[in-house]
């Protein structure tokens, strides 16, 4: 079966995989490849596409204005890539906070977009597509600060030092790293939210248009896109924690032809950096794929 081929994939590379696809043109409850799909899960990183949705949203309805200058701080860093690791201050449009969330996974934007646009509204809007397990709690610095009181640390450069001193078992009890207890959501509901953006049935069409742009623009290709030929487009977001991997998004073949795929990967070890399960997650999207084409949906 191809669930069974799925698991054998993510064995392999140390890794227990939960994955759902489905056609984007099909309606809910078609033709799907479903492991674990309705587990809940840690989606970190991810809650940004539906956090861009709600600030395109927004744009379409004339609420916000997306040339609006936001300096970002000092105080506003995150750590990791764009503007979170700038050594500078930072001044750019709140559209290009949207650009640097979803391209580079920027944290300090995803941030300041999230004050922008609210978090009550990005959790309303969840409501409003029907996802109803899928849970957000707060934004990348309150997951931060999260990490730090747990560990009991007072900055980052404290945390760097405490927290590789932790036993595994106190590391795995990190409130991150349980969906019971930050953003969270299920692989199908995951791809429903892409299905619904790539019908434009996620808000206004030039907001899903926007959000589906942004999702081309994302640079990281070892996961996901690892999976497919040259000819093959695939607009994602990633999402990483220790011992956590994942990422969601849509795959095009030239004929036209769309598949929503969501992939959880976690392991044993806490490590953030594990090639070996970046490619489990593009081969076993690739058998799921690989699937719904052979069945003519």
């Amino acid at each position: 079966m191809v669930e069974e081929r799925i698991r054998e994939v993510f064995a392999g590379a140390g890794a227990e995989g939960l994955l759902h696809a489905i056609p984007v043109g099909m309606e809910p409850g078609a033709e799907e490849v479903a492991v674990g799909a309705d587990e809940s899960v840690v989606i970190a990183s991810i809650f940004k596409v539906l956090l861009v949705l709600e600030f395109a949203r927004q744009a379409a309805a004339g609420q916000l204005d997306v040339r609006e200058r936001i300096r970002v701080t000092a105080a506003d860093r995150l750590g990791g890539w764009g503007t979170a690791g700038c050594m500078d201050d930072v001044e750019l449009s709140l559209r290009d906070l949207a650009l640097f969330a979803m391209s580079v996974s920027d944290n300090s934007a995803a941030d300041l977009l999230l004050a922008r646009v609210g978090l009550d509204t990005v959790r309303l809007l969840a409501g409003e597509l029907g996802l109803d397990r899928t849970v957000i709690v707060g934004g990348p610095r309150d997951v931060l600060e999260s990490m730090l009181t747990e560990v009991g640390a007072r900055d980052e450069a404290e945390f760097a030092v405490r927290y590789p001193a932790l036993p595994d078992d106190r590391k795995r009890r990190l409130s991150v790293l349980d969906p019971r207890r930050t953003n969270a959501s299920t692989p199908r509901e995951i791809t429903e939210l892409l299905r619904l953006i790539w019908r434009d049935e996620a808000g206004p069409p030039e907001a899903c248009a926007q959000v589906r742009d942004l999702m081309s623009r994302q640079v990281f290709r070892h996961r996901l896109v690892s999976g497919f030929p040259d000819e093959v487009t695939v607009a994602a977001k990633t999402g990483t924690l220790p011992g956590l991997h994942m990422e969601a998004g849509v795959v095009r073949y030239p004929d036209g032809s769309c598949y929503a795929v969501s992939v959880f990967a976690r392991t044993r070890e806490l490590n953030a950096s594990r090639p070996a399960v970046d490619a489990a997650i593009g081969a076993a999207a690739r058998i799921a794929v690989d699937f719904l084409q052979s069945t003519g949906v």
